[in-house]
Formats: C-alpha cells, structure tokens, sequence
C-alpha cells in the first residue's frame, strides 16, 4: 500500500481515478512485496480464511480450556445456553468470535489478524456475514484484501499493537478491518466502506490492553466477541448512508494520539485495569506458581 498511498483518502482517489475495486492496489501490493504471482496471493488468503473457519468450528466443537482454567469452553456455553437475549444470527456471531479467539488462547492454530490477541474478530465477522448473505469465498478473499489494506493504513498511522496502542489498537482495528469487509463484501461504495472503519474506531477508541496475569485471554476472549458486535453494528450504521462526522484518517490519527498518551500500564504490561484486581493479582500468583512446578528439576 506505501507504494501507492499511506491514507485512506489516497487510497479513495487512486481507486476513484483508475476505476479499480478496493481490493486491487492491495493486491498489486502484496504480488510486489512478496515476489508472487496473482494465484499465488489467491491461494494463500483461501488457506488463511480456511484456517478461520477451521478456528470457528473448533471453537464451538473442540475441548477449550486454557493452562490456567480462564477460558473454559466460554463459546460452546453461549451456543448451549437456554435463554437468550440475541437473534439466532447476532447468537452466532458472538459464539463464532468468541470461540475462534478461544482457540487462540488454547494454543490452537488461529490467523493474527491483525494479531492473535485478536484472532476471533474477523473470523466471527466473516463466516457470518458470509452465512447470512450466501456470499462465495471469492467475495470473502476480496472482504480479506480490504481487511488488510485498512490494517496497513492503521499501522502506519498510529498502531495494531496492543503493547503501542492498547486493545483500541488490537481488537479495535480487527473491529475496523471486519467492518469495513461487511460493507465492502455487500457492495457498499468506498464512501460507506471508509464510514464503517471510522465509526468502529470511534466506539473502540480508549480501550486499554490489560491483560490478567498477562495472558491473552482475560478479558481478551470477550473482547473478540463485543469487537464483532461492534464491527456489524458499525457496517450497518455505515450502509445506512450514516456520515460518522470526523473523517476516517482524521479517526485514525486520533487512535494513535491515543494510543501514543494512554499511560504503561495500560498497554500490555498487566500492571494496571482489571490485571491490577485483586482477583486478577490473585490469579497472577497461580499461574506464576504453576509455571515454576511445570520446569524441569536442574538435577534431570
């Protein structure tokens, strides 16, 4: 994408002046950079986006419990659960990202994307955007390219690092990179396509990264769900014709500002937010503990 632009309104006006879709600058960027042919990037966003739906299905059938008793089948009890306050579909949703993030922290095989601390948000966002409107994976693998070219975007203007920027900068820019897929699987034009991404970051914009015991899985897992939530209320808000008021890389040098002023202690370091709990300073204890037990003896 830095070979043709570093913004989002560069990225607008090279599509709008050359009449190619979303997708194709980053496609060009990812044959430059990588030194692949057109099939070859093809092929390998078909393996990335089968490992999710992989990571889905395993979330919901597989045994989910992490080494330190966190996370503990979380997606399999939502889908199970007899009383509801959500559709069947907005159910699916939550289950999907929840249990693909699940995977994650399980030592599972998930796709970063942006990161693992944020693996569950595309693949929720996809494979349901996916069910609800019998879209082809070819549809998906262009939602993908689009994905990637806003996380590129976000990167180079403030972060995608929780250890940067906070959650904001990890399942907040997942959030915008699902969002931004929705609206651009389901045709919406780049104005909406670009709505979505700005009013995602405007609803996950502060979110601190504050991980208990520093795990990626409290409150990470569910984390991934809300994200979700968020990335299909944003795209729907986005192809409602919704002007989200501050322009998209405007919302994303806002994100970094953020980012660059939000205190240590909130950026992956666990020292502050629910990591500082007395509970959450608890379980640090314990899983420091079981660490310690699990290492060899020097005698061995």
């Amino acid at each position: 994408m830095s070979l043709l632009f570093n913004d989002f309104a560069s990225w607008g006006a090279h599509c709008a002046a050359t009449g190619e879709p979303l997708y194709q600058p980053v496609l060009t960027y990812e044959i430059e950079q990588k030194g692949r042919t057109e099939d070859e990037i093809w092929d390998g966003l078909q393996r990335a986006y089968d490992v999710m739906r992989d990571a889905v299905h395993e979330g919901l059938t597989g045994n989910m419990t992490s080494r330190s008793g966190m996370i503990n089948n979380g997606a399999k009890k939502i889908a199970a659960s007899p009383v509801t306050v959500l559709s069947p579909e907005f159910k699916q949703l939550i289950t999907r990202a929840l249990g693909a993030k699940e995977v994650n922290s399980c030592m599972g095989r998930v796709v970063a994307a942006p990161t693992a601390g944020a693996s569950g948000i595309l693949p929720g966002v996809l494979v349901t955007i996916q069910d609800l409107h019998k879209l082809s994976d070819r549809q998906i693998l262009e939602g993908l390219l689009v994905a990637a070219g806003i996380a590129l975007i976000i990167e180079q203007n403030a972060s995608l690092a929780g250890a940067v920027g906070g959650c904001q900068a990890e399942t907040g820019s997942a959030a915008a990179m699902g969002s931004g897929a929705i609206v651009y699987c389901l045709g919406g034009p780049v104005e909406q396509v670009f709505a979505a991404v700005a009013v995602t970051i405007q609803c996950m914009l502060g979110l601190i990264c504050d991980p208990v015991a520093g795990l990626v899985e409290v409150p990470c897992v569910v984390r991934n769900a809300s994200a979700a939530a968020i990335a299909f209320s944003s795209a729907q808000i986005a192809i409602a014709g919704i002007d989200p008021v501050i322009p998209v890389d405007q919302c994303v040098a806002a994100l970094g500002e953020v980012g660059q002023s939000m205190e240590t202690r909130y950026k992956e370091t666990a020292l502050g937010g629910l990591a500082n709990t007395t509970r959450g300073k608890e379980i640090e204890k314990m899983v420091l503990v079981q660490d310690v037990n699990i290492l060899p003896d020097d005698d061995e």
